[in-house]
């Protein structure tokens, strides 16, 4: 299970991978909070949505994004707020946890650390076999970062 985190839209994509690292698609989409409700809501909101998630999907490890840079030190705290959130619920599920930076998700996917979201989310399509790109963005960086995984461990 793939998390892309944010406080306002949270993106989730889960894959399965056999031991060829063939990974298909499971289950993704977003978790959407109102701009305008308190940050402990909004937060109380994405882990009740986590949890019904993984208990749905029954993922063994949750891969979530680091984040590596923010503008905005506002939205970069509120989102590393989201991101404990989405570790916590993982953990308390019994899930793994494993943390990408967004260079590294790029470069697994596309040979590329800087790639830009058109080639990412043409990848994620590609890989799934898909016939057209995950929507919003978010849910096709969840994505990303749950093929990058899944990838990783075919190497191990």
């Amino acid at each position: 299970m793939g998390i892309d985190p944010g406080t306002g839209i949270m993106g989730f994509g889960v894959v399965e991978a056999d031991k060829r690292g063939q990974c298909v698609l499971v289950d993704a989409g977003v978790i959407r909070t109102a701009v305008h409700q308190p940050l402990d809501e909004r937060l109380e909101e994405i882990y009740t949505s986590l949890c019904e998630i993984i208990a749905e999907n029954k993922p063994e490890i949750m891969v979530v994004e680091k984040l590596f840079f923010a503008q905005n030190v506002t939205t970069a705290i509120s989102v590393s707020h989201a991101r404990g959130v989405a570790m916590l619920a993982g953990k308390l599920a019994g899930l793994e946890i494993v943390e990408y930076t967004p260079l590294q998700i790029k470069q697994a996917l596309t040979g590329y650390g800087r790639a830009d979201k058109k080639q990412m989310q043409e990848m994620v399509r590609i890989i799934l076999g898909l016939k057209e790109v995950p929507q919003p963005d978010d849910c096709a960086d969840a994505l990303a970062a749950a093929l990058m995984h899944a990838s990783a461990l075919r190497v191990k």
